[in-house]
């Protein structure tokens, strides 16, 4: 059976219930997302004011010494005007929105998920909750194979709170971490941050941070100060991906 045709778990009060159908469950940022949402009256007829889907993530915040996950809303869709469901009725909704380009990927700790809500009268409001699988687009894709090509490996990929000046629209970006295990870089950096900002589907601003490994009393010191640490972008496209990792290379080069 395909994911297209498995229903979701339904959430009813006894009155009207809904059921939420993903053409599919895996994505590309930028992508349209296709399904239908299912409605069941209930023992009476109701009026539904809205029919709401949500995209959601969580990401890591720090307050008083304290790490919590928060979870964020990244876009909300209106899918219909009010309307009544009789009694025992069957309704079928069909959707569609694009994924924004700037929704996290669904890798290391970072899920994505769709909500889906009815507005109801006089009545609770039942919904359900779907999961996306994000995954990177070409370019995307590129960069990665790039920074691997370079030696490096993934270690961790979360969202995190951002400070102001590296926000998008969201209070947080995901960062991923990479170490490098073989290659020109190994014993050079400790890691590599890479933050993707997306400006299209075919064009990113790259934030790189570049932690250099400490060599020598100077760079201890620059190392416990923070001093070892540099903060570079980089704009590329799909026109630069037969020169994506040497382009890569030049930059961590020049800071390593």
């Amino acid at each position: 059976m395909s994911f297209f045709d498995k229903a979701f778990a339904s959430i009813g009060i006894g009155s009207a219930a809904v059921d939420t159908k993903l053409e599919k469950d895996t994505y590309m940022p930028g992508e349209v997302v296709r399904g239908v949402v299912e409605i069941r009256g209930g023992k009476v007829a109701q009026q539904i004011d809205d029919i709401y889907l949500s995209l959601n993530t969580t990401y890591l915040k720090e307050s008083d010494d304290r790490k919590y996950n928060v979870t964020a809303t990244l876009d909300r869709f209106r899918i219909t005007s009010p309307f009544t469901i009789g009694k025992n009725e069957r309704k079928e909704i069909p959707f569609s929105f694009d994924l924004p380009i700037d929704t996290p990927l669904s890798i290391g700790k970072s899920k994505i998920w769709v909500t889906t809500g009815l507005d109801i009268k006089n009545a609770v409001d039942p919904g359900d909750k779907d999961y996306l699988k994000v995954i990177p687009n070409r370019l995307m894709n590129e960069v990665f194979n790039a920074i691997d090509g370079l030696g490096f490996r993934l270690r961790e990929a979360e969202c995190e709170a951002a400070p102001h000046r590296l926000r998008g629209r969201f209070p947080f970006v995901q960062e991923f971490e990479f170490v490098p295990t073989s290659g020109a870089f190994r014993g050079k950096l400790d890691e590599l941050e890479v933050v993707f900002r997306p400006s299209g589907s075919d064009r990113m601003e790259l934030l790189f941070q570049v932690d250099r490994r400490a060599r020598g009393l100077g760079g201890l010191f620059a190392e416990a100060i923070g001093a070892d640490e540099s903060n570079v972008r980089l704009n590329v496209s799909t026109t630069d991906i037969p020169n994506l990792q040497q382009q890569i290379h030049n930059v961590l080069q020049r800071y390593s």
